[in-house]
């Protein structure tokens, strides 16, 4: 039986423990917060999107942070497991739109609670309002670690998940990153991924609060080349964009670059569809006033910035809109383009990309190549996926695969 500390109390941090406590060690999570699994609470709106229904060959597809770094992981514990896992603990879990997986309770707290229950009985210790401020480490090994009170914790095995610099309000305040540095690893550039995007029009704020759902938005440089693609939600706000589509989309945005956000907001149709709907819309209300033509087409918030943007007079009757006039406004709302100001800081990303160098960490087991017992998992490394589930599902794998070597 070993000694193992695990510090960090996430969704990485509880399996570690739960996996090396099932291998009959001594096991204690040092946790910072009042409680555990703190931004798992809050995370898909308290929801918690806990994996994906993919195939798992697939998630290397939505993980542009690092793939084939993972590969141990993800095919050590699936996301198969992670059902199987929670359904075992009693919690179901049901599959949504974009393969996305949920408690079926819709309660990030059940998943939460399900995880403490399994450390209780696998009788892992937790310490909580602890936080580490660094190791004590001699000859490349851990002997303990030192609270911020001065208190030492001795151990044989330390698991490092202190996650990354995302939400530091739930304690994600990077403190990883420095105790991984002071024993010799580096730390990649901090980067928010996931993140929503500034836009530089000043009209987006009359927007906010808009959701548009079965939009496609595209990412596009200044040589017109499309560096992201996807189809499905957003959300105005009053600085610019968000919702899962643009959260995946940021990763492909570089700050101080000439981008543009560019949305197709009737991808269903081909050009010359939408073109025969849009006649079909004028003719049913030939004698109305073309700002008044469009209730049927998009939201009513949206509808008077199109009316603005599409150089038509507002108060034209629709049977006098040229089809010069009709063109241009078909290919206004099949290419709304928006201009990309940045992204927003790191402290409003779901998840950091860059850390933990993992040319540094041994991708079979987790472990360190710098100090022989200290292993890394979750957010703290450098990894990172889209949204859907898949960086939860990182963090689960990784924290077993961390869990399961110390034997």
């Amino acid at each position: 039986m070993a000694k193992v500390i695990v510090v960090g109390g996430g969704p990485s941090g509880m399996m570690a423990a739960i996996a090396a406590a099932k291998n009959n060690n001594d096991v204690t999570i040092i946790e910072k917060n009042e409680k555990l699994g703190k931004k798992m609470f809050i995370s898909g709106k308290g929801r918690c999107n806990i994996t994906s229904s993919k195939y798992i060959d697939e998630f290397f597809d939505y993980i542009p942070g690092n793939p084939n770094f993972l590969y141990s992981a993800l095919y050590s514990f699936t996301n198969e497991d992670t059902v199987n896992f929670f359904n075992e603990l009693g919690v179901k879990l049901k599959v949504e739109r974009g393969d996305r997986i949920f408690p079926e309770s819709n309660k990030s707290s059940d998943l939460i609670q399900a995880m403490k229950r399994q450390l209780v009985k696998e009788k892992v210790s937790i310490k909580l309002n602890s936080r580490v401020k660094k190791f004590i480490c001699s000859d490349e090994v851990i002997s303990s670690a030192v609270l911020e009170d001065d208190s030492t914790v001795e151990g044989e095995y330390f698991i490092l998940c202190t996650g990354g610099a995302s939400y530091p309000q739930t304690g994600s305040t990077g403190d990883g990153y420095k105790i991984a540095q002071k024993l010799g690893h580096s730390i990649t550039t901090l980067n928010p991924a996931l993140v929503p995007i500034e836009i530089d029009e000043s009209w987006v704020k009359k927007l906010q609060g808009l959701s548009l759902r079965n939009v496609t938005l595209s990412i596009v440089d200044s040589k017109s080349n499309i560096l992201y693609e996807e189809f499905g939600e957003m959300l105005f706000t009053h600085f610019g964009i968000s919702g899962p589509i643009v959260l995946s989309a940021s990763r492909a945005v570089k700050q101080n670059t000439n981008l543009k956000a560019v949305v197709n907001l009737k991808p269903a149709l081909q050009f010359e569809q939408l073109d025969k709907r849009l006649q079909r819309d004028f003719l049913k209300y030939s004698n109305k006033d073309f700002k008044n033509s469009l209730d049927d087409l998009l939201p009513k918030k949206l509808t008077e910035l199109i009316v603005d943007l599409s150089n038509i007079v507002p108060d034209k009757k629709c049977n006098s809109i040229t089809k010069k006039e009709r063109l241009h406004l078909v290919n206004l709302l099949q290419n709304f383009s928006m201009s990309v100001k940045g992204l927003r800081p790191i402290s409003e990303a779901i998840v950091t990309s860059g850390g933990v160098n993992v040319k540094e960490v041994d991708p079979s087991t987790m472990r360190s190549m710098i100090v022989s017992n200290l292993y890394f998992a979750g957010e703290l490394l450098d990894v990172d996926a889209y949204t859907g589930g898949f960086n939860m599902q990182i963090a689960l794998s990784t924290g077993f695969l961390a869990g399961i070597q110390i034997k």
